[in-house]
Parts: structure tokens; C-alpha cells; sequence
């Protein structure tokens, strides 16, 4: 295993995760239902088939499309999401 990629994968997920909407809904879920074991549990799941997609589609997507063009097509996107959110497009 590669350590190194291992704790920045961690740590970027770390940072971009914290405080966003899933912690969110799970803060909400949790006040509503009283079980916060089992909203952890469905959290969990939900986030592991999250990135298992993620990471299979980087698989394929890495083997047809260099990396720097994913970054920048990924960028892009942020930037048209904010700016619709920003400009309330629905």
C-alpha cells in the first residue's frame, strides 16, 4: 500500500467532506429519528458505494482520458455549479 496516497486521499476527503451537506443531513436525521447508530450505519454504507462508484469510474476514466483533462473538466464543472447556484438557475 502507498502510505503517502493513502493519508492525502484521507486528508482531501477529510477536509472536503467536513461540515458539508451529507454531515448535514445526517445531523438531521439523527435529531429526527432518535437512532443515531443506525443513521450512522446507512451513512457509512451510503459513503462506501459512493466512492467504490468513484473509484471505478477513475479506473475507466483514467485509462481513456489523461488525468490533467479530468482535473480541469472537474474544475470546470465546480465553477458552472456555482455560478448556476449563485445565479439560482433551477
Amino acid at each position: 500500500m502507498d502510505w503517502k496516497v493513502f493519508f492525502l486521499t484521507f486528508a482531501a476527503v477529510f477536509v472536503a467532506e467536513l461540515a458539508d451537506k451529507t454531515q448535514l443531513v445526517g445531523i438531521g436525521m439523527t435529531a429526527k429519528s432518535g437512532k443515531p447508530v443506525t443513521v450512522w450505519f446507512g451513512s457509512c454504507l451510503a459513503y462506501m458505494l459512493v466512492t467504490v462508484l468513484s473509484v471505478l469510474i477513475g479506473i475507466a476514466a483514467g485509462k481513456f482520458i489523461k488525468p490533467e483533462l479530468i482535473r480541469y473538466l472537474g474544475a470546470s464543472l465546480f465553477i458552472i455549479i456555482g455560478i448556476l447556484m449563485f445565479l439560482k438557475v433551477t
